[in-house]
């Protein structure tokens, strides 16, 4: 009996400094099972991603694409072509932060089972070469915490996007604190904008810091370089 309840007792103890450990890694750093979890899906979205970037254009769509003489026209061309392919949960493309060491796969959706994987593509908004306002949203304290640091980007800081037809640099603009409910960070302004969105405070969903930030610079890749 003495050696069950010992047995017992060495049991809780354990679980208990697991229970501490497990905390203390989330304050410092982020939520260390979920982290693992999306993590190995990154890995799995990676792969699909890489495989979409090297789906050929069909002879219609390459006789469209020749047809166009701007980049803006080819861009746009080709951002319709991708948002037509892409379903919940594909990547889409890739956002990097350097300023805050961000480089992560970026899924279509932005509902629990996407966000699992990595940052989120409001589904609403538009793809970067429309000219119009794209809109990403990641968790802060869980699965990899993609947006952990966001709050620390200042005015000017590069926000970049790899799609598969070019990289897009966003320049940020500025950061506010808004309701959950503010959905007008999504609207188009009149000029391509990045929004990025998480959950504030730190461990909370009371509020939502947005980070607003303006196209800067285009460079096109894949079918969108001039024949």
């Amino acid at each position: 009996m003495r050696r069950l309840i010992r047995d017992i007792s060495s049991v809780l103890i354990i679980s208990g400094l697991l229970l501490v450990i497990d905390a203390g890694v989330t304050l410092i750093w982020q939520e260390p099972v979920t982290a693992v979890v999306a993590m190995i899906k990154q890995g799995q979205i990676n792969k699909r991603y890489l495989s979409f970037r090297t789906t050929p254009l069909t002879p219609v769509e390459r006789h469209a694409l020749v047809s166009l003489k701007t980049l803006e026209q080819r861009m746009s061309f080709l951002a319709r072509r991708e948002a037509r392919q892409v379903g919940p949960g594909d990547a889409i493309g890739r956002i990097m932060i350097s300023k805050i060491g961000v480089s992560y796969d970026v899924v279509q959706g932005t509902d629990d089972a996407s966000l699992q994987k990595g940052p989120g593509h409001y589904p609403s908004t538009a793809l970067p070469g429309l000219g119009q306002t794209i809109a990403i949203a990641g968790h802060r304290t869980t699965y990899l915490a993609p947006f952990r640091h966001i709050d620390a980007l200042k005015r000017g800081d590069r926000i970049v996007l790899q799609m598969p037809y070019g990289r897009f640099t966003y320049a940020v603009q500025w950061h506010l604190i808004v309701a959950p409910t503010a959905l007008w960070i999504t609207h188009n302004v009149g000029y391509e904008r990045l929004v990025l969105s998480a959950c504030n405070p730190l461990y909370s969903a009371a509020q939502r810091i947005v980070v607003f930030a303006r196209l800067s610079a285009v460079v096109p890749e894949g079918a969108a370089r001039p024949a």
